[in-house]
Protein backbone atom coordinates (compact mmCIF):
# COMPACT_ATOMS: atom_id res chain seq x y z
CA UNK A 1 0.00 0.00 0.00
CA UNK A 2 1.42 3.38 -0.96
CA UNK A 3 1.86 6.26 1.46
CA UNK A 4 -1.10 8.32 0.16
CA UNK A 5 -3.36 5.24 0.36
CA UNK A 6 -2.23 4.54 3.94
CA UNK A 7 -2.82 8.17 4.87
CA UNK A 8 -6.30 8.06 3.36
CA UNK A 9 -7.15 4.82 5.19
CA UNK A 10 -5.87 6.31 8.47
CA UNK A 11 -8.01 9.43 8.05
CA UNK A 12 -11.05 7.29 7.13
CA UNK A 13 -10.48 5.27 10.32
CA UNK A 14 -10.24 8.41 12.43
CA UNK A 15 -13.47 9.74 10.92
CA UNK A 16 -15.20 6.39 11.53
CA UNK A 17 -14.19 6.43 15.21
CA UNK A 18 -15.41 10.01 15.60
CA UNK A 19 -18.71 9.15 13.92
CA UNK A 20 -19.09 6.04 16.11
CA UNK A 21 -18.46 8.06 19.27
CA UNK A 22 -21.13 10.58 18.18
CA UNK A 23 -23.55 7.70 17.61
CA UNK A 24 -22.88 6.39 21.11
CA UNK A 25 -23.42 9.88 22.56
CA UNK A 26 -26.80 10.03 20.80
CA UNK A 27 -27.68 6.69 22.40
CA UNK A 28 -26.98 8.08 25.86
CA UNK A 29 -23.45 6.81 26.49
CA UNK A 30 -20.69 9.01 27.83
CA UNK A 31 -17.35 8.58 26.10
CA UNK A 32 -14.59 7.80 28.59
CA UNK A 33 -11.70 7.31 26.18
CA UNK A 34 -10.92 7.03 22.50
CA UNK A 35 -7.97 5.04 21.19
CA UNK A 36 -7.16 3.66 24.63
CA UNK A 37 -3.75 1.98 24.35
CA UNK A 38 -1.98 -0.29 26.81
CA UNK A 39 0.96 -2.61 26.46
CA UNK A 40 -1.46 -5.55 26.18
CA UNK A 41 -3.83 -4.13 23.56
CA UNK A 42 -5.90 -1.25 22.23
CA UNK A 43 -9.57 -0.30 22.32
CA UNK A 44 -11.09 2.16 19.86
CA UNK A 45 -13.77 3.58 22.19
CA UNK A 46 -14.55 3.12 25.88
CA UNK A 47 -18.00 4.38 26.87
CA UNK A 48 -20.19 4.22 29.97
CA UNK A 49 -23.92 4.17 30.61
CA UNK A 50 -24.87 3.76 34.25
CA UNK A 51 -22.81 0.90 35.66
CA UNK A 52 -22.18 -0.59 32.22
CA UNK A 53 -18.84 -0.01 30.51
CA UNK A 54 -18.55 -0.89 26.85
CA UNK A 55 -15.39 -1.51 24.90
CA UNK A 56 -16.18 -0.78 21.29
CA UNK A 57 -14.29 -1.77 18.17
CA UNK A 58 -15.02 0.33 15.08
CA UNK A 59 -14.71 -1.20 11.62
CA UNK A 60 -15.04 0.92 8.48
CA UNK A 61 -15.28 -0.92 5.17
CA UNK A 62 -17.18 -0.71 1.87
CA UNK A 63 -19.98 -3.02 2.98
CA UNK A 64 -21.34 -4.39 6.24
CA UNK A 65 -20.28 -8.00 5.69
CA UNK A 66 -16.66 -7.04 5.01
CA UNK A 67 -16.68 -4.88 8.13
CA UNK A 68 -18.25 -7.59 10.28
CA UNK A 69 -15.83 -10.30 9.20
CA UNK A 70 -12.71 -8.12 9.36
CA UNK A 71 -12.31 -8.64 13.11
CA UNK A 72 -9.84 -11.47 13.68
CA UNK A 73 -9.53 -13.69 16.74
CA UNK A 74 -6.14 -12.11 17.47
CA UNK A 75 -7.76 -8.65 17.58
CA UNK A 76 -10.54 -9.95 19.82
CA UNK A 77 -7.97 -11.36 22.24
CA UNK A 78 -6.05 -8.06 22.35
CA UNK A 79 -9.24 -6.06 22.97
CA UNK A 80 -10.27 -8.48 25.74
CA UNK A 81 -6.85 -8.15 27.42
CA UNK A 82 -7.03 -4.34 27.20
CA UNK A 83 -10.57 -4.39 28.64
CA UNK A 84 -9.51 -6.57 31.56
CA UNK A 85 -6.50 -4.31 32.14
CA UNK A 86 -8.73 -1.22 32.16
CA UNK A 87 -11.28 -2.77 34.53
CA UNK A 88 -8.55 -4.03 36.90
CA UNK A 89 -7.06 -0.54 37.10
CA UNK A 90 -10.49 0.99 37.75
CA UNK A 91 -11.09 -1.35 40.68
CA UNK A 92 -7.66 -0.69 42.15
CA UNK A 93 -8.03 3.11 41.85
CA UNK A 94 -9.36 5.64 44.32
CA UNK A 95 -12.94 5.14 43.08
CA UNK A 96 -12.80 1.48 44.14
CA UNK A 97 -16.27 1.45 45.71
CA UNK A 98 -17.93 3.11 42.71
CA UNK A 99 -16.76 0.41 40.31
CA UNK A 100 -17.08 -2.68 42.49
CA UNK A 101 -20.21 -3.97 40.74
CA UNK A 102 -19.32 -2.54 37.34
CA UNK A 103 -19.95 -4.84 34.39
CA UNK A 104 -18.64 -4.56 30.86
CA UNK A 105 -19.31 -5.85 27.39
CA UNK A 106 -17.58 -5.70 24.03
CA UNK A 107 -19.46 -4.08 21.15
CA UNK A 108 -18.72 -3.44 17.51
CA UNK A 109 -19.78 -0.56 15.29
CA UNK A 110 -19.77 -1.10 11.54
CA UNK A 111 -19.44 1.96 9.34
CA UNK A 112 -19.80 2.08 5.57
CA UNK A 113 -20.03 5.17 3.36
CA UNK A 114 -23.41 6.87 3.05
CA UNK A 115 -25.23 4.46 5.38
CA UNK A 116 -26.25 4.65 9.01
CA UNK A 117 -23.80 2.78 11.28
CA UNK A 118 -24.72 -0.60 12.73
CA UNK A 119 -24.14 -1.04 16.46
CA UNK A 120 -23.71 -4.70 17.38
CA UNK A 121 -24.09 -5.09 21.13
CA UNK A 122 -22.15 -7.87 22.87
CA UNK A 123 -20.42 -8.78 19.61
CA UNK A 124 -18.25 -11.48 21.19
Amino acid sequence: MSKPAKRKAYRWGQFAELFASLLLRLKGYSIVARRYKTRVGEVDIIARKGTLTIFCEVKARNDYSKAAYSLSQKQINRINRAAEYYMAHLKSGSDHNNYENNIYRCDMILIIPWRWPVHIKNAW
